[in-house]
């Protein structure tokens, strides 16, 4: 990711603004980047860039991936960039844009975006039509502000502040920290902060894994040893978050959004009428949490973008994937940990339990992930494989294919990566072994047809 491919990069999504969103030179587009290293470089170049193309800059600086949706919808703007490579190591870095609604672009304007990138569209204005740069300082502020307003329908913040709770978080030295120090503090939580400046030198690899947080000095000892109520750690631009349980154990990202969905159907009037949206590869935990309250889960292909597009076509209550990533619609169409923390504690408080207790007595699964080379001119039929073996059970086609067999409360999703010539193989079960055997009997079925 260098300057010249992200000024290509920028004129394409200028482009797509200008071509299929409505966007007029003189229009707003909100940037923000995570913190990493080289990340001012390129949100210096994105910010001329934008400015070239007629746009006018409204500057976060450093900001999570949720607040910049947040201040794209809050400002009214064409649209958001963010300089970002997510969980990936301090030597990566990348672009998300957002839409003037706050969210991923659809896969189609994806594509869009794309085709602009590699036709070198760059549709730059005249020296008179030059865009502006304005900083703004609030837009933290303004996110942590919408998410208590959410918050407080769902669990009285009055409640969750007479809990006191101790809370341990780890921010990875990145755009999350600031969000996390305000909204815990509003919650009066005694907060033990971890990695806490916004620098973007990273203590551990960030992608909030049991692995990256139960070192030495790291996250897990320090909830047990400070004797915190939970632990909560963020990737560099915090859409995502995991969650440690009181006794310092790593309770897996997949209970993020169980937590957080428990905690709103609870708070519904009536529960029944929610919609709930989850990708194909997420725990089956959130479908049992929905038969408990009457709701319904739609599931998606993977990506986030799928995700929104559910909850904002059948108006549903939240969603997200199992990657710690919670879409709570009322505050943002974006995965945002900030969120995702404030309904946890909200879980805790209205359940009066600790975090093990609350994971006790959800259904336990395990998780098989594996993944398989396979020629780019075979996914197709690797795919259909799988979907003619299993011909008795529940088959989805959206992505690749998914089999359910519920009988066994066992799953197995099948579907070509996005970024490598790989099959990525994932199944689900009340067991280990069951989860392998599932991924053992598709990887022999392959074997026989490829």
């Amino acid at each position: 990711m260098t300057p010249t491919t992200l000024c290509r990069f920028v004129g394409a999504v200028a482009s797509w603004l200008y071509d299929t969103q409505g966007a007029a030179p003189g229009d707003s587009v909100v940037l923000g980047r995570d913190g990493r290293r080289g990340g001012e470089l390129l949100h210096q170049t994105a910010s001329a860039q934008l400015r070239a193309c007629g746009f006018n800059v409204i500057n976060l600086g450093v900001a999570m991936t949720p607040t910049v949706g947040v201040a794209v919808c809050e400002r009214h703007a064409a649209g958001g960039l963010v300089i970002t490579a997510s969980h990936n190591p301090a030597q990566w870095n990348g672009a998300k844009a957002i839409t003037r609604d706050g969210r991923a672009p659809t896969p189609m304007s994806a594509q869009t975006i794309v085709d602009s990138f590699h036709d070198g569209r760059s549709p730059h204005v005249s020296v008179e039509a030059l865009g502006t740069m304005d900083a703004d300082g609030a837009a933290t502020h303004s996110h942590v502000a919408r998410v208590l307003d959410a918050l407080d329908a769902v669990t009285p913040i009055e409640q969750i502040k007479a809990k006191h709770f101790h809370v341990a978080v780890d921010s990875v030295n990145a755009s999350g920290s600031a969000g996390a120090r305000l909204l815990l503090e509003a919650l009066g939580c005694e907060l033990t902060h971890l990695n806490a400046n916004d620098t973007g030198d990273f203590p551990h690899p960030p992608e909030p894994t049991c692995e990256h947080l139960s070192g030495a000095g790291g996250l897990c000892d320090a909830v047990r040893e400070r004797r915190c109520d939970v632990g909560f750690a963020q990737d560099p631009d915090a859409d995502r978050l995991a969650i440690i349980d009181e006794q310092g154990a790593y309770i897996g990202e997949e209970h993020t959004l169980v937590f957080a969905t428990q905690a709103l159907l609870a708070a519904q009037s009536d529960p029944a009428s929610a919609t709930l949206a989850a990708n194909l590869s997420t725990s089956r935990m959130i479908d049992d949490v929905a038969a408990i309250f009457g709701a319904r889960v739609r599931r998606t292909p993977v990506g986030e973008t799928h995700v929104a597009q559910a909850l904002h076509d059948h108006d549903g209550l939240v969603g997200g994937e199992g990657n710690g990533g919670v879409i709570w619609p009322c505050v943002v169409l974006i995965r945002d940990s900030l969120g995702a923390m404030a309904l946890t504690l909200a879980r805790m408080t209205s359940a009066g339990q600790t975090v093990s207790q609350l994971v006790g007595q959800t259904p336990c699964y395990s998780i098989v992930k594996r993944k398989t080379p396979i020629a780019e001119d075979q996914a197709d039929l690797a795919v259909e494989a799988i979907a003619a073996h299993w011909s008795g059970a529940n088959v989805d086609r959206q992505d690749g294919v998914r089999i359910d067999l519920p009988q066994d409360r066992a799953w197995l999703h099948v579907r070509a990566s996005n970024t490598e010539p790989i099959l990525r193989l994932v199944a689900e079960a009340p067991s280990e072994a069951i989860a392998n055997g599932l991924v053992d009997e598709a990887e022999r079925t392959l074997r026989l047809t490829l």
